[in-house]
């Protein structure tokens, strides 16, 4: 008689454990990665009898929790709008480590970053990944380490200009580009690319030639493969030329003249030449033009053969009109006389089909030692990937596109997390790098592992080593950002289960009462 009561007892605990289970459920409702656990019966071993058509009757013991067993079920996903909390979508685990570097296993994904830069958990565990060096995960599992991530210059070493030249400037007028560049040690520069409109009015498909002048932070740049651009009758460019000086004929016998275009760009003749002629008086010298039609706006800035009987000096000679020196003259030697002339051919001009353009910068000095391009020469970019184009149109003068390669360096901005644990950071300088990965672990026997409170849980011989890989691989799972995993509790089920385990205990408890009613009745017969 006396193995009902301890059956009843039986029944009491074991609902009474399940009721823990459900309120524990319960009461996670809201805890983020949250893994709601199930309980499991089994009757405790029988009692055998004899007797029976089977020579052996049984009569159960009572009941017993074989097992309260974790459900790894994904739960719901929460949208929150910071980077670096992070769900996964999958069977893997995030890996965190304690200040002992004790290993840890979570489904909780709310991390940031402390104050010493390093990727945690809500407890301060470490979050555990690999760092990227160029494009590639690298090294051994560690802690995510993002302090004083800074993002390195880069010099720039090609540039590209996307403009429209107006057809109808007249000759010698510019127009100017200005666009910034970066020395090696990511300091800002100024390149302008001035383009001033030839004098060359051009024959068969030619329409006509813009000049070209570079300069950094305001000293010139030069290139040896051009000094400017041809464009055809339709407002295209056909390609590049070069100019310089041609024959120079001196003025008299023992004299002689050397010259040189300073801005040779804005001179293309097919033939043309230019004509001084000197006046001399009391041993002062002086040198005029002589009204060519070629070059209407030229004009004499300065002269200086003032020596008498030495005939040496210079002479400036601006020939667009703007009043900037294009042409350079030395004379040495015999002194000239009154009335003679100076020719000079402009003629010597060589084109080319349309190419990259190098402008060397070597003659800049750049503070603290940088550099600029490969070797201070910058590749203006006309033909390769992504190069823009010049044209001549009847519209207004216009730049359509300025690009260059270089940047500055860069302080780390924000954060983000790819479906692959990817962490790329967005620095101030507009640049994007990959900085580290978040591994992932899964276990064979998940259901094996040990709850350690905080949302952790910890490896057992039971659910045998973590296994490593990254997400979206290997089955382990992808991760979504800006979203946090909530708990897999059921509300719903939980009641119904909680209603069956009431009433599990009222009629456990039913069975103790009755069978201590039964044992007074015995108690009474005596009496």
């Amino acid at each position: 008689m006396g193995s009902a009561l301890w059956t009843g007892i039986s029944g009491l605990n074991a609902s009474s454990k399940e009721l823990d289970v459900i309120a524990n459920n319960l009461a996670n409702t809201n805890t983020v990665g949250f893994k709601a656990g199930t309980t499991y019966f089994a009757d405790v071993l029988s009692q055998s009898i004899s007797g029976g058509a089977s020579g052996t009757m049984q009569v159960g013991r009572g009941v017993s929790v074989a097992e309260v067993q974790t459900q790894f079920s994904n739960g719901s996903f929460e949208t929150t709008g910071i980077a670096t909390d992070v769900a996964i979508d999958g069977d893997g685990f995030f890996m965190v480590n304690d200040k002992d570097d004790a290993s840890y296993y979570t489904r909780a994904g709310a991390f940031r970053l402390n104050s010493d830069g390093l990727l945690v958990d809500t407890n301060g565990y470490t979050v555990q990944g690999k760092e990227i060096i160029n494009g590639q995960p690298t090294g051994v599992l560690g802690d995510i380490a993002l302090a004083d991530v800074q993002s390195e210059p880069q010099v720039t070493s090609t540039f590209s200009i996307g403009a429209n030249l107006n057809s109808d400037t007249a000759t010698g007028r510019q127009y100017n580009t200005s666009q910034t560049v970066y020395d090696s040690l990511g300091s800002e520069h100024s390149l302008n690319t001035t383009f001033t409109k030839t004098a060359y009015t051009g024959t068969g498909n030619s329409s006509s030639c813009w000049g070209v002048n570079w300069s950094l932070d305001a000293a010139a740049g030069t290139s040896a493969s051009v000094d400017g651009f041809i464009f055809s009758n339709d407002g295209t460019c056909t390609g590049t030329y070069t100019g310089d000086l041609g024959a120079i004929t001196s003025p008299a016998a023992g004299t002689t003249v050397s010259g040189e275009l300073d801005r040779p760009g804005t001179v293309y003749k097919d033939a043309a030449g230019l004509t001084l002629t000197c006046t001399e008086a009391a041993g002062v010298y002086s040198w005029s033009l002589i009204t060519d039609a070629d070059y209407p706006n030229a004009s004499v800035l300065s002269s200086s053969v003032i020596n008498s009987g030495t005939g040496l000096g210079t002479i400036d000679i601006s020939l667009d009109g703007t009043g900037t020196k294009d042409l350079h003259l030395t004379l040495t030697g015999a002194s000239p006389a009154n009335g003679n002339t100076i020719v000079v051919a402009l003629a010597n001009n060589a084109t080319f089909s349309l190419s990259d353009v190098p402008v060397d910068f070597s003659a800049v000095t750049l503070n603290n030692g940088a550099t600029i391009g490969a070797a201070n020469v910058i590749n203006w970019n006309l033909q390769g990937e992504g190069a823009s184009t010049i044209t001549q149109y009847a519209s207004s003068s216009v730049v359509r596109s300025l690009t260059s390669d270089g940047y500055s360096s860069g302080s780390l901005k924000s954060l983000s997390i790819d479906s692959e644990g990817i962490i790329s950071g967005f620095f101030t300088n507009g640049q994007t790098t990959e900085l580290a990965q978040i591994m992932l672990a899964k276990f064979t026997n998940p259901w094996g592992l040990q709850k350690m409170g905080d949302n952790l849980f910890a490896e057992t011989i039971t659910s045998g080593a973590a296994i490593q890989n990254y997400a979206g691989q290997g089955g382990i799972g992808s991760l979504t950002s800006n979203s946090l995993e909530m708990s897999n509790t059921d509300i719903a089920t939980e009641f119904i289960k909680m209603i069956t385990a009431q009433k599990a205990y009222q009629a456990n408890a039913k069975v103790v009462t009755t069978e201590s009613d039964m044992m007074q009745v015995l108690m009474n017969i005596k009496q």
